[in-house]
């Protein structure tokens, strides 16, 4: 077996077919109309992605919603605060240092359990929590 960076060196020997063949093997999806140095690079980033593993969920959330041109929202990180009133009782949470959501005197996995647990409705947490804007027009 090749290394990845074997692999992705070899592509530049590939002719346009050789190419196309390689993604249609490698993607099972039909080849993007692009010329062959465009689909050189994203072959190599398939080969290198299914390697190393691809985009984290937030990533490609954010790359979405770039796309779409319709929100934008901002991360969480270490240390922020963030306080919500809800039916006259202010609400705060805090991320750790360790990156873990903290309210009420317990640990929670996503700002969307907080926000559930509060509401007793389903709630986008980053929405509920005013990380979640409308993009700019």
């Amino acid at each position: 077996m090749a290394s990845v960076e074997d692999e992705v060196a070899g592509l530049e020997r590939l002719s346009s077919d050789e190419l196309r063949t390689k993604w249609r093997t490698l993607t099972g999806s039909p080849v993007p109309q692009m010329s062959p140095s465009l689909l050189r690079l994203a072959l190599a980033w398939e080969i290198q992605a299914r390697a190393y593993g691809g985009l984290s969920r937030e990533t490609r959330r954010a790359l979405d919603q770039l796309a779409a041109g319709k929100t934008r929202t901002t991360s969480v990180s270490p240390g922020m605060r963030l306080v919500r009133e809800w039916n006259g009782r202010a609400h705060v949470v805090v991320v750790g240092d360790d990156g873990i959501i903290r309210w009420d005197e317990r640990e929670w996995r996503s700002l969307s359990e907080v926000a559930r647990a509060i509401t007793g409705t389903r709630w986008s947490g980053p929405a509920f929590f005013g990380l979640k804007r409308k993009a700019a027009a």
